[in-house]
């Protein structure tokens, strides 16, 4: 026998749930239900797949109690699990996000949500017992099987078992009953079953207690959908996402004809901690005629919806069907289609009918949607359309479809402005003349949104156009005149001055208040864009931008009078500099130098004191 530490991380998790920070404690007995389900698939697919030897004529999970000895044996005859796969899956918390899951455990003292969403059911065990021994086996192998146990005091113990069938046991020493902490009898028969009804009902193997099954087994998405009460599928839901959150909206499909499939299909009500994570699990789960093949097919459901949740059962395909022919079937890809059609229609409706719940939904999960407008070019109107952008136009997310309603008369273009917040986009000088004339412009700070804004061109024949590139063409303010006096010799000598910064200098028609702004130019990528291309390893030659002067500005002004008296003041390019640098920061970029930025802006200063 052998005596291991659990991972630190581990240890800590542990001792939360000894101290029972969850008021429902009765999940645990779930968690260990879909453990032993997941093993029950694996070992069947294991065997069409693989060709292991292993019986699976009677693939079932049973529950067993012992009333005077205190414990309860939850045992299936599945996959099992060899030594190191005991000590990797119970022994760490083999899953990225534990600082982050710790941190909210603590927080959170009623959010029994947190284990499933996490993955780590098993530890939920610790709340009603004082002890856990797992016995198991793995199908397939020879020889022995392994024993662990532990106190849930930061240590366990392992050691090899003889005597082990396939599968895993896992049984509880229960603690004593104390009903003020919500710790029930679990050795009670009814509670069992009010349990396993509750949770594990639609369980596709037979969970039995002596000689009776206490699940019904049925498919959820095989059957109508009147059928079923709301409260199945929440409980469903939970199983197949680990999430204790109700779905904010279920979708049912039901394909016949040639080719036939049925689907059900979850959207959260709220994103998971890793939706952004590369290494994130996501897909759904593919059935063959109810028999069970994969759990993460990614291959139905594109990335940008990778946090829909679900089950695709199809009559047509080979159970011994793998990853690389799901990438070239044509059903797949047929599937994969209407399921992504399904999906933003299902969005689009809940636009007009529950406008709440899409406000939920484009709040947790409209930075991922966005993903899709790069990677599915066919699906940008759909997309576009259940799309909702910030706006200078109040507090609340617009439409495009409410944003074209409300364009100015003449106006053929739809107006948007990057950035990294709403309150550094709303200062930006190029904002100042739409909002002096009160042209309406989107507000958007999500770093996708630099990428695929260039991927669109249009939305219902209206182009979209970034106020920071290119040149404006807004009309004229009434009040505001063509500057007076020729600007020509001051642009050509900051443009000279100027030339390792910037690729041309013009007057504005964009600013009223600020001295000047840098612009792209119309084809250019960028800053943003440009930055995050060098983040990821893809250096090129910097793009040089437009400087743009506000000529009723005093600054500038001032500096074409300077200019006038005399071209040949040293002074002259510190200012351009500094003229330069202050366009800079006001859109919120980086100095190259800001010691000099810093040292020349002080040395100005003192002069005028």
């Amino acid at each position: 026998m052998e005596t291991l530490e659990f991972q630190a991380e581990a240890r800590q998790l542990l001792q939360l749930m000894v101290h029972s920070i969850y008021s429902n404690k009765d999940i645990f007995l779930r968690e260990l239900i879909s453990n032993a389900s997941d093993a029950l698939d694996k070992l069947r697919l294991a065997k069409l797949q693989d060709g292991i030897e292993a019986d699976t004529s009677d693939l079932h999970i049973e529950i067993e109690v012992d009333a005077e000895a205190r414990t309860l044996i939850v045992r299936d005859n599945g996959i099992g699990m060899t030594r190191e796969e005991v000590v990797e899956l119970i022994g760490t918390i083999a899953k990225s996000g534990t600082a982050e899951l710790l941190g909210k455990l603590k927080e959170a003292k009623e959010s029994p949500e947190l284990i499933g969403q996490f993955g780590v059911g098993f530890y939920s065990t610790f709340m009603v017992a004082d002890k856990v021994t797992l016995l198991t086996r793995k199908a397939g192998t020879e020889g022995h099987g392994t024993r662990w146990e532990s106190e849930g005091a930061g240590t366990y113990t392992i050691e090899d078992a003889e005597d082990a069938p396939v599968g895993t046991t896992v049984t509880l020493h229960l603690r004593p009953k104390d009903e003020d902490d919500a710790l029930y009898d679990y050795t009670d028969e009814w509670k069992l079953k009010e349990i396993v009804k509750r949770y594990s009902d639609f369980i596709s193997f037979p969970i039995r207690s002596g000689d009776e099954v206490l699940n019904s087994q049925k498919a959820l998405w095989a059957r109508p959908r009147s059928e079923v009460t709301e409260e199945e599928y929440h409980q469903f839901y939970r199983h197949i996402s680990h999430d204790w959150t109700d779905p904010l909206e279920i979708i049912t499909m039901k394909a016949e004809g040639t080719f036939e499939y049925e689907a059900l299909l979850f959207i959260p009500s709220r994103a998971p901690h890793d939706l952004f994570q590369r290494d994130a699990r996501r897909g759904l789960q593919l059935y063959v005629k109810r028999v069970f093949i994969m759990d993460d097919s990614k291959e139905l459901i594109p990335d940008y919806l990778r946090f829909v949740k679900g089950v695709v059962d199809a009559a047509d395909l080979s159970l011994n069907i793998s990853r690389e022919i799901l990438q070239q079937d044509r059903h797949i890809q047929m599937i994969r289609r209407r399921l992504v059609k399904k999906v933003l229609s299902t969005i689009k409706e809940l636009m007009s009918s529950n406008p709440e719940k899409y406000a939920t939904f484009w709040r947790e999960f409209g930075r991922a949607v966005k993903e899709g407008l790069l990677a599915e070019p066919d699906n940008h109107k759909p997309i576009l359309e259940i799309a909702s952008f910030a706006t200078t136009e109040g507090t609340e997310p617009t439409t495009l479809s409410a944003y074209v309603e409300r364009m100015k008369e003449g106006q053929e273009e739809i107006y948007y402005l990057t950035g990294e917040s709403r309150s550094q986009v709303e200062n930006s000088p190029h904002m100042e003349a739409f909002a002096a004339q009160g042209y309406e412009v989107l507000i958007l700070t999500d770093p996708v949104d630099e990428i695929w804004t260039d991927a669109v061109p249009e939305f219902d024949g209206k182009k979209l156009r970034s106020i920071a590139r290119g040149s404006v063409d807004l009309p004229k303010s009434e009040e505001k005149a063509e500057p007076e006096g020729d600007f020509a010799p001051l642009l050509s000598f900051l443009g000279t001055t100027l030339e390792e910064q910037v690729k041309e200098v013009r007057l504005s028609h964009r600013l009223t208040t600020s001295a000047a702004c840098l612009v792209s130019d119309s084809d250019d990528i960028t800053p943003a864009l440009e930055k995050m291309y060098r983040a990821m390893g893809q250096d090129g030659p910097r793009v040089k931008r437009i400087l743009e002067l506000n000529p009723d500005h005093p600054l500038v002004s001032g500096l074409r009078a300077a200019h006038e008296r005399g071209a040949e003041d040293p002074a002259l390019p510190d200012t351009a500099e500094l003229l330069y640098g202050t366009a800079l920061l006001a859109e919120g970029g980086d100095l190259e130098d800001p010691a000099r930025f810093a040292k020349l802006l002080a040395d100005r200063l003192a002069r005028t004191v």
